[in-house]
């Protein structure tokens, strides 16, 4: 068996376009005919030039070989042109390839993804979403300045089950980040987190996000002045993730935990965090970071340090599949990040969907195969190998995570090139 063909999506958000502007898939097919599915992603350039990097990544290092020689094709990609160095853009490829080397292997062995990563730790995976504006309401970005709607959400998200709700009230961001953070912001965010713990007692966790944008004086002075008082779960990225050794002093200046990893790559960045004791809570997002067997690795690692995994979610459907076999396996699993309920859409957007026909309309495998309630992901059902989201409309298909991670990934036609 081996590798012959790559064909790469690009494929338009749902509705609202929470995920990210598009989404980046691959296909690949070997030549008994088994297909398997990936994600890239990756935010430094745009789809035409990740397209073309893609294109050369899969001629140079996958077309022929063998899929279940993974880390073979690891090793000599990440070396690529002599670098063997941690690249996002690189990582970005590696990854949405590798994962869908792992569908192969899935389908090829007839067993899900998560078996082959050391079997089940988890029956039920807990879940965290954003806080999201609710359209059906009127409601748009301004929520995410507004602390009265977000605790409102907040309660909604908490009814529904979720047991995690995050923010990030803290901007703006900018290119000439890092500062202190100003007292007006402060202000703004010690209301949110008093409200939103109003709004859900302790039904869930706050998570506080950031993006780098403070000092390491400004975090610690951020976190003592606006989140202790409301024992959030996190304190997301305090400072900019290239300099662990910074971040590590808002860690030892503050009871909060501090979390990170959605831009590192490779288990050599995520090894300087964990030496340098810089979070104890690491969100490597699968689609970026290298692919499922180094963020398996990168998980083992932690486990040694007594840290635990948050895998990162803004992007598509087939990382979030991927990120749930990949929480299944963890024994040092925490939370697992969802958008919403997987389903971003009002009626409104959904009826106008139905009425498209099947060649305008955009990626709906959210709609079609998950089905997140409560405060878990539970797939309901069982796939075996060959189905496609055609099948999937017609029948029930996940019970537990037992499918390869992306066997269920099939784009529309419209959005294959």
């Amino acid at each position: 068996m081996k590798i012959t063909d790559l064909k790469v999506f690009i494929v338009g958000t749902p509705p609202n376009a929470w995920g990210g502007r598009y989404f980046i898939f691959v296909k690949l097919t070997t030549s008994n005919g088994i297909s398997g599915y990936g994600e890239c992603y990756c935010d430094t350039f745009g789809h035409k030039a990740m397209t073309a990097m893609i294109e050369d990544t899969f001629q140079r290092y996958v077309l022929g070989i063998n899929p279940f020689d993974l880390e073979s094709m690891w090793r000599k990609a990440y070396s690529s042109g002599y670098t063997q160095r941690p690249d996002a853009s690189l990582q970005g490829v590696m990854s949405g390839l590798e994962i869908a080397l792992w569908d192969i292997i899935g389908k090829a062995a007839g067993r899900p993804v998560y078996e082959l990563l050391g079997g089940k730790v988890h029956e039920k995976l807990r879940s965290y979403t954003y806080i999201y504006p609710d359209v059906s309401k009127g409601q748009d970005s301004s929520i995410y300045w507004n602390a009265e709607a977000s605790a409102e959400r907040a309660a909604y998200y908490a009814g529904l089950g979720f047991t995690g709700i995050k923010f990030d009230p803290a901007a703006p961001y900018s290119a000439f980040d890092p500062r202190q953070p100003s007292l007006e912001s402060m202000e703004l965010c010690r209301k949110f987190c008093k409200l939103i713990r109003e709004a859900v007692g302790n039904k869930a966790d706050l998570l506080f996000g950031t993006h780098g944008q403070f000092t390491p004086s400004g975090a610690i002075r951020f976190a003592k002045h606006v989140l202790e008082p409301y024992n959030p779960l996190w304190f997301e990225e305090p400072t900019p993730a290239e300099k662990p050794e910074e971040m590590a002093i808002v860690a030892r200046g503050t009871s909060v935990p501090i979390a990170t990893g959605e831009r590192l790559v490779t288990k050599y960045e995520f090894a300087r965090v964990l030496e340098c004791r810089a979070a104890s809570i690491l969100q490597m997002a699968l689609g970026r970071v290298g692919g499922i067997m180094e963020a398996k690795k990168i998980a083992g690692m932690a486990e040694a340090f007594y840290s635990q995994i948050a895998p990162h979610l803004y992007a598509g459907p087939i990382e979030a599949l991927a990120n749930i076999h990949y929480a299944t396996s963890l024994p040092n699993f925490l939370i697992l990040e969802s958008i919403e309920q997987f389903d971003n859409r009002d009626e409104k957007h959904r009826n106008q969907q139905r009425r498209q026909p099947r060649s305008t309309k955009r990626f709906q495998i959210f709609e079609q195969v998950c089905d997140q309630r409560a405060d878990h992901n539970r797939p309901r059902g069982r796939a075996s190998s060959g189905h496609n989201t055609k099948s999937a409309r017609r029948s029930p298909l996940w019970r537990d995570p037992t499918i390869s991670c992306a066997l269920l990934a099939q784009p529309c036609r419209s959005c294959e090139r």
